[in-house]
């Protein structure tokens, strides 16, 4: 076996310790979904969850940990790495101020701007006082957003100071605390919930949710979002204390003649626009999502919910770990870099693509495991199990190219990740406007022979995830082609890849048998046992097949439990 280098093993601890963050707070993540589903279903109080959340999510996603990736890590890294580390704590200390003086004042026109804010991003909601006095809805789904986002906008900011905080103790390679301080968020939610639940409605696991009144679903919301209030706060708090202990020379400022802010700000800009195409897409769903059926927009969030959690546990903590890595690779070091490269690929790809064809295959337990009780029924299941498997399509393409992403940045291009960026949404919006209007004409218990629910779904979400599906895609072989450009001997490793597709083709086809063969138990268990065999076939063909990134994932696991 090959010697690793220390750079490479500190590259493998980081990307477990990443994993073990990430993976922490997804889970609780998934408790949170899975409460909300429970209450509130795939239904209009779903929809303004969704909805609630998503403008001060703009705010963070612009000026949060993305950003914070690209514009203050590598030369942050950059200054530890030449010895300056009271320049490094100068530094930092300009960027917190400038960052929280940005953030305050969005958060203030979010504050004042509420109603606009909702029309723009769901003017479907706009017409919703008439299908209430008409009996087509129970709730005013623009007015309880407008009030939501009025709440729930100054956790933004502090989401933004934690980004900050996330990025000042990767840089010092102190990667599990800043990964799972989102728990503490999670909890929060979970626990005002159901805090509220029970002081409203006693016991809510005694109850039939679906008997829950409109009002007490409404209490329940709101209180979902006060405990998103109070998490915001402790994520950003519980980081302190460490990041105060590796930083010198902190000294808060506005100033922009400290070293290295100015050369942030140039790489912010274009970034914050890359990041502003990001979101520009992610509006866009929400924006024509309103536009369909009630149902539709919290249908797109608990696909989404399953979608991003791969693109975060595998994409995101090999390259929140390599970023550091690469930014301290001088340009003369062109044989490190495309090797470090191409090592993460892989690492992301291998259990990337069992994911992918477990969704597409199997996405019907998992969906029913973590969500269908109480509000959340069989024909809730099938839809988003289906848009589950339709944004799988491109699952794959989108975990590689965060990678990528970072590739650039660590060269100092980040304009050319938002340029392709822009790409990625246009081809998404146009593959998507005719699709999600075709299909919204089709209901889910019609088309599938399904009993009917109070709620009628519809399938118009569809043709936005297949949208989104072909754009990555496409973003994939634009960034691909551009870093080839960059870097001619750079390619994606193809001939892995297909070999872990026959690997987990190969290992759904026991799994999928034994789910055919098994009695009708619990949707629970059923899920724990076909998916467990899935995880084990394909492990165990992995192992056989001699893959070094069996041995990268295993040996970052076996570190973080040997340090906890």
């Amino acid at each position: 076996m090959a010697e690793v280098e220390p750079s490479q093993q500190a590259g493998t601890s980081a990307a477990g310790t990443v994993a073990a963050g990430i993976l922490a707070s997804r889970l609780m993540g998934f408790l949170r979904e899975v409460a909300t589903a429970y209450f509130f279903g795939v239904s209009a109080h779903a929809d303004v969850f969704r909805v609630a959340f998503r403008g001060p999510n703009v705010l963070q996603n612009l000026l949060g940990e993305g950003t914070i990736s690209a514009a203050f890590i590598p030369i942050y890294s950059r200054l530890i790495e030449e010895g300056r580390r009271e320049a490094a704590g100068r530094f930092a200390g300009a960027i917190f101020g400038l960052l929280l003086a940005a953030a305050a004042a969005l958060v203030l026109l979010g504050v004042v701007l509420a109603p606009y804010v909702v029309t723009i991003l769901a003017p479907g909601f706009t017409d919703d006082a008439a299908k209430v006095a008409a009996g087509e809805l129970v709730v005013n789904r623009y007015t309880l957003s407008v009030a939501a986002v009025r709440l729930i906008f100054p956790m933004t900011g502090l989401l933004v100071l934690s980004a900050w905080a996330l990025g000042v103790l990767n840089s010092h390679r102190r990667f599990f605390l800043p990964y799972f301080a989102p728990v503490l968020w999670n909890a929060a939610i979970i626990a005002a919930l159901f805090v509220a639940a029970y002081l409203i409605v006693g016991n809510p696991f005694a109850a039939d949710a679906e008997a829950l009144a409109s009002d007490v679903l409404t209490d329940l919301l709101f209180a979902a979002f006060i405990g998103a209030l109070v998490g915001g706060l402790l994520q950003f708090l519980v980081q302190l204390p460490l990041v105060f202990k590796l930083m010198k020379g902190f000294r808060f400022s506005f100033s922009t003649n400290v070293t290295g802010v100015r050369e942030a700000i140039g790489a912010f800009g274009p970034v914050v626009a890359g990041r502003g195409v990001a979101q520009l897409s992610t509006w866009l769903d929400l924006f024509l999502a309103s536009l369909l059926a009630a149902g539709a927009v919290g249908a797109l969030g608990y696909a989404q919910t399953l979608y991003i959690l791969p693109v975060s546990l595998f994409g995101l903590s090999v390259a929140a770990s390599e970023l550091p890595e690469l930014s301290r690779i001088s340009h003369a070091q062109l044989e490190s870099f495309l090797g470090r490269v191409d090592r993460s690929a892989r690492q992301v790809l291998f259990l990337t693509i069992p994911t992918v064809v477990g969704y597409i295959g199997l996405g019907f337990l998992i969906v029913g495991a973590f969500f269908q009780r109480g509000s959340f029924g069989l024909n809730d299941t099938w839809l988003i199990y289906l848009l589950l498997a339709a944004y799988s399509i491109g699952l794959g393409a989108t975990t590689v190219s965060r990678l990528l992403q970072n590739s650039f940045y660590a060269l100092k291009d980040t304009k050319t990740p938002a340029k392709i960026a822009v790409l990625r949404v246009v081809i998404s919006t146009v593959v998507a406007l005719p699709l999600m209007f075709f299909l919204d004409r089709f209901g889910v218990a019609e088309t599938l022979g399904l009993t009917p629910q109070d709620d009628t779904l519809y399938f118009g979400a569809l043709g936005l995830a297949f949208g989104a599906s072909v754009g990555a895609w496409v973003e994939l072989w634009r960034l691909t082609a551009s870093l080839r450009g960059k870097l001619e001997q750079f390619d994606l490793p193809w001939r892995p890849t297909l070999k872990m597709m026959g690997m987990s083709g190969a290992a759904l086809v026991p799994a999928v048998l034994l789910w055919w063969l098994l009695p009708p138990w619990s949707i629970l268990l059923v899920a724990l046992i076909v998916i467990s065999v899935f995880a084990v076939v394909y492990l165990g063909l992995a192992h056989l097949a001699g893959l070094p990134e069996m041995d990268a994932w295993a040996g970052r696991l076996f570190a973080r439990f040997r340090k906890s």
